[in-house]
């Protein structure tokens, strides 16, 4: 027969209870693998990186065609989703996104194309040859480009139709050329450029160079090349904002990969590096 009292039953339950608890924690704290890996993807940069913006995993090549603009940042971005995805290796082909889209559209293999316009990006979703909708994910917006100290002393966009004054555009069907197109139209000018471009780059180049007093480029591309370029805004600008939309392409060779990609670049920590290089938000 029992001669424990209910308190006394409470006392012994309630230190049961005690050293079950003191066992269970020694048992996780000896299991090395369990503790180790729970502290490693708390702290871990890749981890964070991936799962925090929810953004998904990605291994081997992904081809991405991207406008000339996209350069400095995609090359920056490129690095970083290669270090949140040990394993893939992102290669790029850059150049003026009328030509990219013609070659996509001509089978040259893809996973995935960012554009400088709408645009471009139709002539490659007409031919079916984007998997789903492109997405903006970015705005750019025109600049005068001039030497540094800007010798031609050119304030505004009427000044590049002054006599002596050489003009580097990008050619028309370009997306740079298209919005140089459509500022010069909203001044209410008339400009005869000395050479026309196929990609935005080109049309710096020739300001860097010399060739050229100034050209119209984006201002992105001003700010990335801010030690030999000085830029001149000018309120016409605001009648041609370029979007930039991205897509996975239909016949991707890697198509988890380029689906992770285009997540990436609309990620938190994407949109960090785009906007600091002067990129504006959807």
């Amino acid at each position: 027969m029992s001669t424990r009292t209910p308190t006394t039953r409470r006392l012994a339950v309630a230190a049961a209870a005690a050293l079950a608890l003191t066992l269970g924690v020694t048992a996780c704290g000896s299991d090395g693998k369990s503790s180790g890996s729970t502290a490693s993807s708390a702290t871990s940069p890749n981890a964070s990186s991936a799962a925090g913006s929810g953004v998904p995993k990605a291994s081997g090549t992904v081809t991405v065609f991207a406008a000339a603009s996209l350069k400095e940042t995609f090359t920056e971005l490129g690095k970083k989703f290669e270090a949140a995805n040990p394993g893939a290796k992102v290669t790029f082909n850059f150049g003026g996104s009328s030509s990219l889209a013609t070659s996509i559209n001509s089978g040259a293999p893809a996973d995935v194309f960012a554009a400088a316009s709408p645009a471009t990006m139709k002539t490659v979703t007409d031919a079916g040859g984007a998997s789903g909708q492109p997405t903006t994910f970015v705005k750019n917006t025109l600049t005068i480009a001039v030497p540094k100290g800007n010798p031609k002393h050119i304030a505004g966009l009427k000044d590049l139709t002054a006599s002596g004054v050489k003009v580097a555009l990008c050619a028309k069907e370009v997306p740079c050329g298209a919005a140089a197109q459509t500022a010069l139209k909203a001044a209410g000018l008339d400009l005869t450029p000395v050479t026309l471009e196929q990609d935005v780059k080109g049309a710096l180049t020739k300001v860097e160079l010399g060739e050229v007093d100034a050209s119209l480029v984006y201002r992105t591309d001003v700010q990335a090349d801010a030690a030999k370029i000085d830029g001149v805004d000018f309120p016409e600008a605001t009648k041609a904002v370029n979007d930039y939309p991205i897509a996975a392409l239909a016949k991707a060779p890697n198509k988890d990969g380029a689906a992770a990609f285009v997540a990436y670049v609309q990620s938190p920590e994407a949109k960090q590096v785009l906007t600091a290089a002067g990129f504006q938000a959807p």
